[in-house]
C-alpha cells in the first residue's frame, strides 16, 4: 500500500470544501431561504453570533476528511471517480442523512425541507468528492 500524499489531501479537501460551501450558500440563500426562515422563526430559534464561519470550517473539515478517505480507500477500489462516487455516497450517509433525518422525524425540521436538503447535499457531495479527488495524487 501506498503512504497517503497529505499535502494532496489538504489541496483536494480544501477544494472540495470550497465546492462544498458554495453549494450550501446558493441554496441556503437563495433556494430556501424563505422556508428555513419560517422554520426558526415558528421554533423561536436564531443564529448564534459566528455561526457562519463555523459552518464555513466545517464545510473545509468535511472537505478534508472526504479526499483523506478517497486516499485512503484507493488501494482497495481504485483511483477513479467510481470511488469518489463511492466515498461521497458513505460521507453524505454518515455527515448529512443520519443527522438530518433525527431532526426532521423529531419534528423541528419540516420532512419536505429536510428531503430537498438531501437530495442537494448528496449532488454536493459527490460533486465535490470527485472534484477534490482529482488533485489527489500518490
Amino acid at each position: 500500500m501506498n503512504k497517503i500524499n497529505w499535502g494532496r489531501v489538504l489541496l483536494g479537501g480544501l477544494v472540495a470544501g470550497l465546492v462544498m460551501n458554495a453549494i450550501e450558500y446558493v441554496f441556503h440563500t437563495y433556494v430556501i431561504a424563505a422556508q428555513e426562515t419560517a422554520v426558526m422563526n415558528a421554533l423561536n430559534a436564531h443564529m448564534m453570533n459566528g455561526a457562519i464561519p463555523v459552518f464555513l470550517a466545517l464545510g473545509f473539515v468535511t472537505g478534508i476528511v472526504t479526499i483523506w478517505l478517497y486516499a485512503a480507500a484507493r488501494p482497495r477500489y481504485g483511483g477513479s471517480a467510481g470511488t469518489a462516487v463511492i466515498i461521497a455516497i458513505a460521507v453524505w450517509i454518515i455527515a448529512y442523512a443520519v443527522p438530518n433525518i433525527g431532526v426532521a422525524f423529531e419534528g423541528l425540521y419540516p420532512l419536505r425541507l429536510t428531503c430537498e436538503g438531501l437530495v442537494v447535499g448528496l449532488v454536493e457531495a459527490i460533486v465535490a468528492t470527485v472534484a477534490g479527488a482529482a488533485l489527489y495524487k500518490e
